[in-house]
């Protein structure tokens, strides 16, 4: 892991601190299953019964939280550290997900995923391209991968963010069509992108991918 990736962790659960640290817990969680469920609507994503469904990178308030009556396994490394410090993540309020506090890098996929979500998680993981590779491998034959992450809007800032940690909790700074490139190599079809929140320096975009036969 690289000292960029272990400094960036370390952050992390003081960040969630702070950022909760005023925040009713129960408004809060009202207003964040709010916030998945538009994003859902956004994407256009029509989850069955019967989907197995991967949250990868979920931190304490993924998008597990709307999805506790699905098959959904949650990957995130920092679980016990956000269960033990942030009283707004408890797995026991989640009895149907099943929680691995482990890197993406060293999840073990024991079965494929019809929905495979990684929200602004990409640009936390330390090794990009291996992780993107598991999430591709993960995603079933016909699956869907939605891959939602910050992207650079300019070529000289993104330049200046990778030379300079301007961005310290993110360790990988790309443009879209950075995350584009990498997904077509793992052999994933760009089915569509979407901007869910457009800044000065970065757009959040979605980006969903199809499995091919």
């Amino acid at each position: 892991m690289t000292l960029r990736w272990k400094i960036a962790q370390a952050l992390e659960i003081r960040w969630w601190r702070r950022y909760l640290k005023h925040k009713e817990r129960e408004s809060y969680l009202v207003t964040k299953r709010a916030y998945w469920q538009r994003i859902l609507q956004i994407l256009a994503i029509d989850i069955q019964p019967d989907m197995r469904i991967l949250d990868a990178g979920c931190g304490p308030a993924g998008i597990f939280m709307i999805l506790n009556e699905y098959k959904v396994d949650a990957v995130d490394p920092l679980l016990q550290e956000y269960e033990h410090n942030l009283s707004h993540f408890k797995k026991a309020n989640y009895p149907n997900i099943k929680f691995y506090s482990q890197t993406l890098e060293h999840f073990e996929i024991k079965q494929s995923y019809n929905i495979v979500f990684c929200m602004n998680a990409i640009n936390h993981v330390a090794d990009l391209d291996l992780c993107i590779s598991k999430l591709v491998a993960a995603t079933a034959t016909d699956g869907a991968l939605i891959l939602a992450v910050d992207v650079h809007k300019y070529q000289m800032l993104k330049n200046t963010f990778r030379a300079i940690p301007g961005d310290i909790l993110h360790p990988h700074q790309h443009g879209l069509e950075d995350y584009i490139k990498i997904l077509e190599l793992q052999g994933c079809k760009i089915v569509k992108t979407i901007t869910l929140k457009s800044g000065r320096i970065f757009d959040y975009v979605a980006i969903t991918g199809k499995m091919g036969e």
